[in-house]
């Protein structure tokens, strides 16, 4: 048995407890979890706006150690340090052979069901099954996933500080220097400054951007950008970030705008802040239901463009061992990211912190 943190319901506090886990099967890993990140996209399903079944051990950005391989695996062994990629992929749908694993058709109705590819559960409580979160699960003491999912790193990788490299990282510095594709000289702006759009800053940093605003409610947060590399900062709930940005770029507005929050009107603030023939990236991930509003008429005749951003359009077996790279070169800075550390007990707790803006990662430590 392994103790782990279980929803029940969306809207309730998760249970912690003990439940069964079952040994990794083929193609799969059992991973001796070191540390997790607490995300708001946790949030967003325990508050039922990124739907999964229930029960289910949520958590889905950390770190740990190999303990276990189940038959046919061959990229990881016991004892390797790995990454949790929440965006684990079979390697054999249409978008996987296309070199874009993380759209994988059957790792996402795997999600979505709870499960892992094949299926079935790996958690059980009293005999019944407890689901999966996206395939990870990290706030359990271990965790079964699919082989893809467990990235190897190099073995003088804290796994305290690049737990967060599985998603916050990746998703914020992808999104720019992918996605978007951000060319030396460019003007950019990120809406939010929690630990993606952190990230976010610090891939414009890495691009060469000129100009790097940084716009969020908060001023600890705004600080902590301004830390790692945003030249301009705009606390939005004291003046209107589009037209200060325009201000900032000589009435034109930015090249790239990210949003990274998920908040529809933040959305269509980002796209006015962009300039003619600019680029909206939306990054943060909102209500299924939620719409925004964008004027067709500036979209065609100011020629702007509106991207997604998935996980950074990136590779995670190829572009997470070269992010830590980063990050223990210190040309990605992961303090920043990290407020706290935790027990898996004060879960909730981290929860309110995260949602009161007091907390950008709070990180469940595991012993490992």
């Amino acid at each position: 048995m392994v103790k782990a943190a279980v929803m029940y319901e969306v809207g309730a506090p998760l249970k912690v407890e003990e439940v069964d886990l079952l040994d990794p099967g083929p193609g799969e890993v059992l991973v001796r979890m070191a540390a997790a990140g607490v995300c708001h996209s946790d949030w967003s399903v325990l508050q039922g706006k990124i739907p999964i079944p229930v029960p289910a051990v949520l958590g889905h950005e950390g770190a740990g150690v190999v303990a276990k391989t189940g038959p046919g695996v061959t990229a990881v062994q016991p004892g390797d340090k790995v990454i949790i990629s929440w965006r684990a992929h079979c390697g054999r749908c249409f978008y996987c052979v296309r070199g874009r694993p993380i759209l994988c058709e059957q790792a996402t109705r795997a999600r979505f069901q709870g499960t892992l590819l094949d299926g079935t559960t790996r958690f059980k409580r009293n005999g019944q099954a407890v689901h999966h979160m996206a395939m990870a699960s990290t706030f359990a003491e271990y965790t079964v996933i699919p082989e893809t999912g467990a990235v190897k790193i190099r073995p003088d990788a804290p796994l305290e500080k690049v737990a967060v490299v599985g998603c916050a990282v990746i998703t914020g510095v992808g999104a720019v220097t992918t996605t978007a594709d951000v060319e030396v000289g460019a003007t950019v702006a990120v809406f939010g400054c929690g630990g993606v759009g952190l990230s976010a800053v610090q891939g414009a940093v890495l691009c060469g951007a000129s100009k790097i605003i940084a716009v969020d409610v908060l001023d600890p947060k705004l600080k902590l950008a301004g830390e790692v590399g945003a030249t301009h900062l705009i606390n939005a709930g004291r003046e209107d970030p589009v037209a200060r940005i325009r201000e900032l770029t000589g009435g034109e507005g930015v090249d790239y705008a990210f949003e990274v929050i998920g908040n529809p009107e933040v959305m269509a603030q980002a796209f006015e802040a962009t300039r003619r023939g600019g680029t909206l990236v939306v990054v943060g991930v909102a209500d299924r239901q939620a719409r925004f509003a964008i004027s067709p008429f500036d979209l065609v005749l100011q020629e702007k463009r509106v991207l997604g951003s998935l996980y950074g359009s990136l590779r995670p077996s190829v572009d997470i061992p070269r992010l830590v790279d980063l990050c223990l070169d210190d040309r990605i800075k992961l303090e920043p990211l990290i407020t706290r550390e935790v027990d898996l007990s004060e879960i909730n707790d981290a929860f309110q912190r995260l949602v009161r803006g007091e907390a950008v990662r709070s990180i469940v430590r595991f012993g490992g």
